[in-house]
C-alpha cells in the first residue's frame, strides 16, 4: 500500500471514528498536496506526499514559535497534536551518527575542499536524505566542515 493510499484510508477511518483533529490535518493535507498538483503539473506520488508532508510540518513549527512569543499555550497543543499525527507519515530521521557519515562520505566524494563548492556537496546529499533530516541542520554541518 502506497502512502497516498495509506493517507486516504486513514482520511475516511477518520471519518468514520469522528476524530476531528485527525480528519481536519489529513484533510488539509490532501488540500496541499491537490493544490501542488494542480499549481505545479506534478503528478501524484509518494515523494510529492512527503515534500507536502514536510512543508506543512514546518508550517505549524514555524506556528508554534510565534504562538510561544504570544503566551498562546491552547494553540501550541493544538499544533503539536497535528504535527504528531503528520509525523507518522514522515520517514525514520536520521540520527546524528548517520548523518555525519553521508556528509563526510559526500564531501570525500566531490572532493569539496571551501564553502565555495558548498552547493555541489548539498546537490549530492539532498537525494540521500531528502525528508528524513532537517535541511537547515544539514546546511549548517555542511558550511561548519568546509569552512
Amino acid at each position: 500500500m502506497t502512502l497516498i493510499e495509506t493517507l486516504k484510508q486513514d482520511l475516511i477511518t477518520a471519518m468514520k471514528e469522528k476524530d476531528k483533529d485527525k480528519l481536519n490535518t489529513l484533510r488539509s493535507v490532501k488540500g496541499a498536496l491537490q493544490l501542488e498538483i494542480i499549481n505545479n503539473k506534478k503528478e501524484e506520488n509518494d515523494e510529492l506526499l512527503l515534500d507536502v508532508i514536510n512543508k506543512q510540518i514546518k508550517m505549524r513549527n514555524d506556528s508554534i514559535e510565534e504562538f510561544r512569543k504570544a503566551g498562546r499555550e491552547d494553540l501550541i497543543n493544538s499544533y503539536q497534536k497535528e504535527i504528531d499525527i503528520l509525523n507518522n507519515y514522515m520517514p525514520e530521521m536520521l540520527n546524528e551518527e548517520e548523518l555525519n557519515e553521508i556528509i563526510n562520505n559526500t564531501i570525500t566524494k566531490t572532493g569539496a575542499t571551501s564553502v565555495k563548492e558548498m552547493g555541489l556537496v548539498m546537490k549530492e546529499i539532498t537525494p540521500q536524505i531528502k525528508n528524513r533530516c532537517d535541511m537547515k541542520k544539514v546546511s549548517q554541518k555542511v558550511k561548519d566542515l568546509l569552512s
